[in-house]
């Protein structure tokens, strides 16, 4: 079979961190053999003739709070939903994150200790696992969670911020990797610098507005990092940037200047006590305290990227400020008499009209005679299919205010060899999510710039070479044969590039790339083939480093080799599976792997949800050696999308279960809940039944079954603009479904209902989960107070248990074996004993995102889904 011919998962992304209707995307092929994917799930070309489709509906001008969407495809769709948990039905106000994790640390905690059990490498290429939705062969090898910024320096050390799992470092140029941040309240990375004195500045917040951003606490020091660990005492200033993200750290005439979501600050490197200074806010109405604070688009309407310097006279400074989808504010600003003022004139090739600046990295040459910048134009994001990508340019006056030349656009890297050249999606199509630049210290005309792709240029932008393709599936040296990573093709970097550093180890220096599936270096001025593919990339991704992104787990008896199997969906990293004798977890599954179901019983009865209820069934752990290419027949899972999935009326990561006294029941939920009855042989999406109808605009965020009797809730409008929510009750044989009344006197507030919990001795005994920040911390109608709910009544009536538990959001919940309440929230486990009313923190995880709780098949042993730091266990007898 030929390679376009090949049917691909793609490496799909999240985006957008503050709340905003999307346009729902037009659904893809149904589910089945013939043609078409059998998962139904959108490869690389049919999200590009989505994307084409859609665009005619976006707006240059498209303000943050218009109901009719920014990015009218699957990538912003799935972004939002994320955040609206967190978010709706208002905005969240600064300090509740911080507010929680100190109220958190105050908790006692209980006995025992959590086990790291994704600790080891996990290879996207394993051969054991070619089937038709993996992603194997692809040529990213091992990877681990999304890295957002990277820093090195010239003695061989290389410092990885991750997205939601902290600050880690190497001391052996790559690799060997330990965690330095963990005594933080924030594990989300937004830029990482290293000073002339060789301080590391963390700024915290991860600025690529994506769904899965955390905002942070700030900006920190380590004043020697080579041995020392980040602490909360060497906070910068005070807790003006709380709350915040943190695009760029950049220095100049002593100081260090901030490009945040909240403007652009600065603060002097030599005195770390004393506030922060607002240089800049385009809108100063919408910050804290503004007399726009509440208003829903006040998230986008003091958006900085960047802050270039001008090396001869570090008073001329250059700010890019905007957001990605167009505002009125978006633009370049210097200070003229005081006042910071847009520029209008001057800039030769690089637009600076508020139509063209969204997402902008600056890059400065060491010896000051260059700089270079990457634009991301919001009317090209609004109106080209292909790209949003205005171009690269350079400054050969070495000054930010140029005059600048374009040196690339997305046809011309399209031309060089990459792997995106398919109408609907080429290179710069994230552009507002895939960013970074930087230039070789020793030579001010090589280049490497970052968008989905790794490009270099070695005479400063005449030529490029994509050097980190997307993956290799496109090219003649590819192949599936599972006794080479990929055929006659060169090892390639994990799509989806956000952090870059150029350091030196044993006098030789590297080039240090941070994405979607972690962290990769090359010699900076390395080998490529004749494709200008680079032929030397290596991951750093050993398994000593897990940022790994769970939205679930799964645990079943691996009958093949003793002991459990263990899996979990995961952002951008499909689905990873541990079989009992593993040394490297291999994947099976691609793309973004949402929920999971795994057979108690036999651990390689798995079903994984991609996105929209995409769900893919398998009945051997989807192990193959690659023949289905050849004869379909021999493909080993099964596309079973409810029918939701065609018509895209389900959540983003939408819920999946099994009934809790029968396994081979399981429940779906879209507009509709689904119900099917044939366990994992089921082999079409025609086998489902729909047993309740939300109605249009609704879709369920939690379902849960015991004993044939369903929860569900929902929501609809999910926004901030109209939040609605409830919860339907009814039976697996579709009899008895009704509407429970929740008052309006606030007794379950009105946010997003993230899970159920019910007794496995009592089905009408259950408890919710509510997301979100209760009032104090919530400016919007309804927010109320409490987290956890219990009713007694089979959902009829609801008390709230929340006592002492703080204000977090809360993600899901388990009733253990002996009556124990455990619940997963955004910085980490909380557990109420059997016939106590009080809250404990279990065991000592950092500030990460617990999303799921499940158990082992004998009830023994908890495991968490963290989104940012892999899977963990704890023995439930150690917890009382």
């Amino acid at each position: 079979m030929s390679v376009p011919t090949r049917r691909r998962r793609w490496f799909t992304v999240c985006a957008l961190t503050a709340s905003a209707a999307l346009v729902a995307i037009p659904p893809s092929a149904a589910s089945g053999r013939g043609g078409v994917s059998p998962f139904g799930v959108r490869t690389l070309g049919q999200l590009a003739k989505e994307r084409v489709q859609s665009v005619g509906a976006m707006s240059p001008h498209l303000k943050a709070d218009d109901d009719d969407g920014n990015e009218a495809d699957e990538i912003a769709e799935g972004a939002d939903q994320y955040a609206e948990a967190r978010t709706s039905p208002g905005v969240v106000a600064p300090g509740a994150y911080g507010a929680a994790w100190r109220d958190l640390r105050n908790l006692p905690s209980t006995d025992g200790r959590w086990r790291h059990i994704t600790g080891l490498p996990y290879n996207s290429d394993d051969p054991r696992y070619r089937d038709i939705d993996s992603n194997s062969s692809g040529g990213s090898g091992n990877v681990t969670g999304r890295m957002a910024a990277i820093a090195a320096d010239d003695g061989g050390y290389v410092y990885a911020g991750s997205a939601g799992g902290g600050v880690w470092r190497s001391r052996s140029g790559g690799g060997h990797w330990q965690p330095i941040s963990d005594r933080l309240p924030a594990q989300s990375t937004g830029a990482l610098a290293l000073d002339g004195g060789g301080r590391l500045w963390l700024g915290t917040g991860e600025a690529t507005t994506n769904a899965d951003a955390y905002l942070g606490s700030g900006v920190y020091v380590l004043s020697h990092p080579h041995h020392g660990t980040f602490s909360p005492r060497r906070r910068v200033g005070g807790d003006e940037l709380e709350s915040t993200t943190i695009h760029e750290l950049r220095f100049g005439g002593g100081k260090v200047w901030a490009a945040t979501s909240a403007g652009v600050w600065s603060h002097s490197t030599k005195k770390l006590s004393g506030p922060w200074k607002l240089e800049f806010a385009p809108n100063p109405d919408y910050l804290p305290g503004g007399s726009k604070a509440g208003d829903p688009s006040a998230p986008y309407k003091n958006i900085a990227n960047d802050i270039a310097i001008d090396p001869k006279d570090p008073s001329k400074v250059v700010l890019a400020v905007g957001w990605r989808s167009g505002d009125d504010y978006n633009g370049f600003y210097t200070e003229t008499g005081g006042t910071w003022t847009r520029i209008t004139s001057g800039l030769g090739d690089l637009p600076g009209d508020a139509d063209n600046v969204g997402n902008v990295t600056f890059a400065r040459s060491a010896d000051g005679s260059r700089y270079y910048a990457i634009e991301q134009s919001p009317e090209q994001l609004n109106t080209n299919p292909d790209s949003g990508l205005e171009g690269i340019f350079v400054s050969k006056s070495g000054s930010p205010t140029g005059p600048w030349t374009k040196i690339a656009d997305y046809k011309g890297l399209a031309a060089d060899n990459s792997a995106l050249t398919s109408p609907g999606y080429m290179p710069g199509v994230q552009a507002w999510y895939n960013q970074f630049l930087t230039v070789d210290p020793s030579d001010p005309q090589h280049v490497y710039a970052g968008l989905e792709e790794v490009y270099e240029t070695k005479d400063g932008g005449a030529d490029w070479s994509t050097v980190g393709p997307y993956w290799n599936f496109t090219f003649s040296c590819w192949s599936i044969d599972p006794a080479k990573q990929t055929g006659d093709c060169h090892q390639t970097t994990h799509s989806d590039q956000h952090g870059v550093a150029i350091g030196r180890y044993h006098g030789k220096s590297f080039v240090y790339v941070g994405n979607d599936g972690g962290v990769y270096k090359r010699p900076a001025d390395g080998s490529q083939d004749a494709s200008g593919h680079a032929t030397d990339w290596t991951s750093l991704n050993d398994g000593t480093i897990d940022t790994l992104q769970y939205y679930s787990v799964g645990i079943g008896k691996d009958l093949d080799h003793g002991g459990l199997s263990v899996t979990g969906g995961l952002q951008d990293n499909g689905q990873s599976v541990l079989r009992g004798n593993d040394k490297v977890m291999g994947s099976n599954f691609g793309g973004d792997g949402g929920d999971t179901l795994t057979d108690p019983a036999n651990g390689c009865n798995i079903a994984e949800e991609y996105v929209y209820l995409a769900v893919q069934v398998t009945q051997n752990c989807a192990v193959n050696d690659g023949s289905w290419t050849t004869d379909a027949s021999k493909a080993t899972s099964y596309g079973v999308a409810p029918p939701d999935n065609a018509t895209s009326e389900a959540r983003f990561i939408a819920p999946l279960a099994t009934d809790l006294k029968n396994g081979s029941t399981w429940i779906a939920g879209g507009r509709h809940i689904w119900v099917q009855t044939h366990g994992y042989a089921i082999r079409s999406g025609s086998e489902w039944t729909s047993v309740h109808d939300f109605g249009a605009g609704r879709v369920a965020t939690a379902v849960a079954a015991s004993g044939g009797k369903i929860y569900a809730a929902w929501c609809g409008p999910c926004n901030n603009q109209g939040f609605a929510r409830g919860i339907a009750v009814g039976n697996a044989d579709g009899t008895g479904w009704h509407d429970i009344t929740l008052p309006v006197d606030g007794t379950v507030p009105n946010r997003y209902l993230s899970g159920f919990a019910v007794d496995p001795k009592n089905a009408d005994h259950v408890f919710l989960a509510v997301n979100g920040f209760s009032r104090h911390w919530t400016e919007g109608p309804g927010a109320g107070v409490g987290h956890v709910f219990e009713s007694t009544d089979g959902g009829t009536t609801w008390k709230d248990v929340s006592v002492n538990l703080p204000d977090v959001p809360t993600d899901s919940a388990l009733v253990t074996a002996d009556g124990g309440l455990a619940v997963a929230t955004d910085l980490g486990v909380v557990y109420r004993a059997p016939g106590r009313t009080t809250w404990q923190r279990v065991g000592d995880l950092p500030a990460v995102a617990v999303l799921q709780l499940k158990t082992s098949p004998d009830g023994g042993t908890l495991y968490a889904a963290t989104h940012g730091r892999g899977i963990y266990t704890i023995r439930l007898r150690d917890l009382d």
